[in-house]
């Protein structure tokens, strides 16, 4: 028997609906799956059961062996000692029950262990790491990380410098990653767990006490709906973790002031503050580094360069204190020393740490340079100090001017950056900081108005919305009508009309009429808060082009030592076998000399940073755009595939066609009255999500107009054949709904009357559905859903960008070739099952085309798995679908062209910041080693050559930042000129 069943699964594994799931990651355990579809992590679930009867290990090796064959088991480990077996599966492949089946078969009693099943296995937190200054210290601090027990993904982010690490909380815990982070030697702090959906930070003035702390801890932990507290005793916080559907901030805050007899005020502390915080304090400590290293560094300049050329001065400066050592060269010594060792100890400590850990940095080229020019000038001092003879020729100038220009640069990097996540910071000041709370008594009537912080409103809570004000929080119309502008959040220009029942966003505005909103979604569940976590997450997610930098960055820092080392010898070498005329050395240093500053020049020019910072800072700017712009791409690799989109498959209903059907004829070829062949067709139909049922549904509602709370009949046996209808029993009648291929599949015949009807109804790019009542075809519906407009001026702009247009629709051939006509499309595929959709992907990817895939992400998910690129259109506020790489708030055509317009723009902007960072170094580093000084006599000095270096991060980050211009093609705002867009 068990054999049996393990041939019905391998006979199943090809009729697997792949799709409809998230993709998941390849093991080898797995069956083998479409090419294109990857599968997530996140996806897979565990299972517990209890298995009763095993007496051995032999016993426990075929349970374990068994449950193994089964497509798509991760992992399966059975103990035989305490009769327990836990499975991790992947969901889209087999289910709980079908294990449970396969150990009976084995010859055991087996039974889900549902509390250890619903156990989480995988969290995602965030973490804020402070020091890094090239690609080198990510990269080291991502191998630390995805070394630990637990961690299954680890990525760390240099522009924004914060890392993403999802891990399994059985294995590890946040503390030991911040260890990890800490141990390679930069700061970590952490900012979410991955557990934080309902959790709340609170700080607490007046709680002078650890017992008073205490106290409030067990006031809170009393409280019904409260899952977790943690307190720290010396900042005065507390996180509250809580179940939003029974208790929430209002309560906290109450207890707590209760507690303390009014001794004790909370209030809430928002992470996002900190974050802004964190930004402001390292601008400021750059900033004042940087005229620090000025106080001490222009007088070093001063008397180097500008009084040595005054005669007075120059006398002063001159004066002999012990044998050649003059009171110039004191001075220099003196006030260079602070800016090596006090200003300049974050290179020293940034060298350590990476050397530390096998890796070099920007800090260690700086640190080696600076050093070089110091402790040189040190042992000149000293040398003169002692002999009566020995003139010094001191370069302090070098070591502090060097250090100051670094200096510069790092706070006009940090200013630049900060401003690349500027779309991050407006998204998340959206929401208002009060809001109106509504008080009703036991008959509805509002009884009282409470103006609150909006971070305090709770689910449920009744908001009111006056005109010109932001809406608060997520949640849906109770009384009231007005007009919304949407446009900070969907991208959509026009107001869009809200009245009774209408769902608003928190963050847009209420144009004109006063609203009453129940809130529904609050905190980290709202819209908006999606948006915000959806684009930090893309700004995280590395760009595969980005790999290369990664590579060449693990060898650049000593391959820069080795030349500068190399570079200063030869000249060294060249000057004492007088190689070149001593005319070439200038008056005021020495052979010597002039070797070190070449070398000196070669070790600061390079710049590691600029080939860090050239995609992620490119991606955090176009990302932020297209998320202003209600185009959210989900990071640098969906970015990166959309540059190279030259094939879009489009889905029909809901993409090209306003999705919105309506039914438009009705032909009944059997004696009975409308309204009772409706009232059939819509119950068969209710539970469906599909456009066209859901247009029959609406159509039949008309014939209850009339009736209040109108219940539709009991609904029994219920089938739904994908890609062909449903098959229902309504009234002890059995009903199938659907197209023609599934009535020829059911056996029931189609007359002539109702071919030449589906013909007529095609011809009109309309979709006839056929209804067969106890198997004999009873009626047809047509249903009509218009071409959006400007659907074929979107085609034919796709066209002159050298993009081909497909469609693949499940609609029948008829209607599919009407539409495809009407948009100016060649190439159809119609009556196609989503995994249709899916393989026909793969046929044209099989062709050499990036294809993308365009659907409404109700049943295109296996082909938008499939596809390079996957763009969900219309998604409104459900910006989290699993299955798109790029999400279109907007039910907008136009919007696929601005994805792939701005994903060329941005990868264009990628290209020319690595061609300026490799241009840079492949030209700065010859100039720095004297390539030019036997023809010229022209030489950069070692602080130049930091200037240069400083410069060329800055630039870097500049051009990512000229990305905020960006303006979608003009051919797009011609059609809105002509009124040819499309309200979402």
């Amino acid at each position: 028997m068990a054999t049996a069943k393990f041939l019905s699964f391998a006979c199943l594994r090809n009729k697997t609906n792949y799709g409809d799931f998230s993709p998941k990651p390849h093991y080898p355990s797995m069956p083998k799956y479409p090419k294109g579809v990857s599968i997530s992590s996140n996806e897979e679930k565990k299972a517990v059961y209890s298995v009763n009867g095993m007496s051995c290990s032999a016993c426990a090796g075929s349970v374990e062996k068994a449950i193994k064959r089964l497509p798509g088991i991760k992992e399966a480990v059975v103990d035989v000692l305490n009769n327990r077996a836990q499975v991790i599966f992947y969901p889209t492949f087999v289910n709980e029950e079908t294990i449970r089946e396969t150990i009976e078969d084995v010859g055991f009693q087996a039974k889900l262990i549902i509390e250890e099943t619903n156990e989480k296995t995988s969290q995602v937190c965030r973490i804020r790491i402070k020091g890094m200054t090239c690609t080198s210290c990510s990269t080291t601090v991502e191998s630390s990380l995805q070394s630990i027990p637990g961690v299954q993904k680890a990525r760390v982010a240099l522009a924004t410098e914060e890392a993403e690490i999802q891990y399994d909380p059985r294995i590890t815990t946040y503390n030991q990653l911040l260890d990890a982070i800490e141990y390679t030697g930069f700061e970590a702090i952490l900012i979410s767990t991955g557990e934080d959906r309902s959790k709340i930070l609170l700080k607490v003035d007046g709680a002078h006490t650890d017992n008073s702390m205490r106290i409030i801890e067990n006031s809170l932990r009393a409280l019904p709906g409260v899952e977790d507290v943690d307190i720290d005793p010396e900042l005065k916080k507390l996180s509250v973790s809580y179940q939003s559907d029974t208790i929430g901030p209002r309560k906290f805050i109450q207890v707590i002031e209760s507690t303390g007899s009014g001794r004790f005020k909370a209030t809430i502390f928002s992470e996002g503050d900190g974050k802004q915080s964190h930004r402001h304090e390292e601008i400021e400590y750059c900033r004042r580094s940087f005229i620090w290293s000025l106080v001490f560094t222009i007088p070093v300049f001063l008397t180097s360069m500008v009084f040595m050329y005054i005669p007075g001065l120059k006398d002063g400066l001159d004066i002999k204190v012990v044998n050649m050592l003059s009171i110039g060269e004191i001075l220099r010594w003196v006030l260079s020393t602070p800016v090596q060792f006090i200003i300049g100890r974050r290179f020293y400590s940034g060298s350590y740490k990476a050397l530390r850990h096998g890796s070099a940095n920007m800090d260690v080229l700086i640190a080696l340079g600076t050093n070089a020019a110091y402790f040189y000038s040190v042992y000149s001092v000293l040398r003169a100090a002692t002999s009566p003879r020995f003139k010094s020729t001191d370069v302090f100038e070098t070591s502090s001017m060097l250090i100051s220009f670094i200096l510069l640069g790092k706070y006009l990097e940090v200013l630049a950056k900060g401003k690349t996540s500027e779309a991050i910071a407006k998204l998340m000041n959206l929401t208002p900081e009060t809001a109106t709370l509504l008080q009703f008594d036991d008959k509805g009537n509002v009884v009282k108005e409470e103006e609150i912080d909006s971070r305090l409103i709770q689910k449920n809570d009744v908001i009111k919305i006056l005109p010109g004000a932001k809406v608060a929080c997520d949640g849906f119309v109770i009384w009231g009508q007005s007009h919304v502008n949407e446009s900070m959040i969907t991208g959509e220009s026009r107001p869009v009309a809200k009245r009774k029942s209408d769902m608003v966003i928190g963050g847009t505005v209420n144009e004109n009429g006063v609203l009453h909103v129940r809130a529904t979604r609050i905190g980290s569940e709202s819209a908006l808060s999606q948006i915000v976590r959806l684009v930090e997450s893309a700004q995280m997610a590395k760009a595969p082009i980005q790999k290369f930098a990664d590579r060449i960055s693990k060898y650049f820092v000593p391959l820069v030592i080795i030349l500068s080392v190399s570079t200063w010898l030869a000249w060294f070498l060249a000057g004492k076998y007088d190689v070149y005329p001593k005319s070439w050395i200038p008056s005021s240093m020495d052979s010597f000399q002039l070797a070190l500053q070449f070398g000196i020049s070669v070790m600061v020019i390079a710049c590691p940073c600029a080939l860090g910072l050239a995609t992620p800072t490119a991606v955090m700017v176009g990302t932020g755009v297209g998320a202003s712009r209600g185009v959210l791409i989900k990071g640098g690799q969906a970015l990166e595939s959309a540059q190279q989109v030259n094939c879009i498959v489009f889905d029909k209903t809901g993409t090209l066609t306003m999705g919105k059907p309506v039914v438009v004829n009705t032909k009944l070829f059997k004696s009975m009255v409308l309204r009772e062949f409706y009232e059939l067709v819509a119950a068969a139909e209710l539970n469906s999500e599909h456009p066209l049922a859901k247009a029959v549904v609406e159509y039949a509602k008309k014939f209850r107009e009339d009736e209040e709370n109108h219940r539709w009949p009991e609904v029994q046996d219920v089938e739904s054949i994908t890609g062909h209808g449903v098959k229902a029993t309504v009234h002890n009648k059995i009903l199938i709904v659907g197209n023609k291929s599934l009535m020829l599949d059911q056996g029931i015949s189609v007359p002539v009357d109702a071919d030449e009807i589906l013909g007529e109804a095609e011809e009109l790019a309309q979709t006839g559905i056929l209804v067969s009542i106890d198997g004999v075809l009873s009626g047809v519906v047509a249903i009509s859903d218009p071409v959006k407009p400007g659907a074929r001026e979107v085609i034919s702009l796709l066209k002159s960008m050298k993009v081909e247009s497909k469609l693949v629709t499940g609609d029948n051939w008829g209607t599919a070739n009407a539409i495809a006509k009407e948009v100016g499309i060649s190439d159809v595929i119609a009556e196609a099952k989503p995994e249709d959709k899916a393989e026909k992907v793969k046929e044209l990817q099989s062709l050499g085309k990036v294809v993308a895939m365009v659907g409404d992400g109700i049943n295109d998910s296996p082909a938008l798995v499939a596809a390079d690129v996957g763009m969900a259109i219309g998604a409104g506020t459900d910006i989290a679908i699993e299955a798109a790489d790029i999400v279109l708030m907007k039910n907008n055509l136009e919007d696929v062209i601005t994805a792939i317009d701005l994903s060329r723009k941005t990868f264009g902007r990628i290209r020319l910041n690595y061609c300026w960072a490799f241009g840079y170094n492949l030209l700065g580093i010859p100039i720095a080693a004297g390539a030019l000084f036997p023809s010229t006599e022209f030489r950069l000095p070692p602080w130049v050559a930091g200037a240069a270096m400083a410069a060329s991060s800055v630039s870097v980050v500049c051009s990512s930042l000229l990305l905020k211009n960006y303006k979608r093609p003009k051919e797009l705002d011609n059609l809105e000129i002509r009124g040819i867009t499309v309200e979402s």
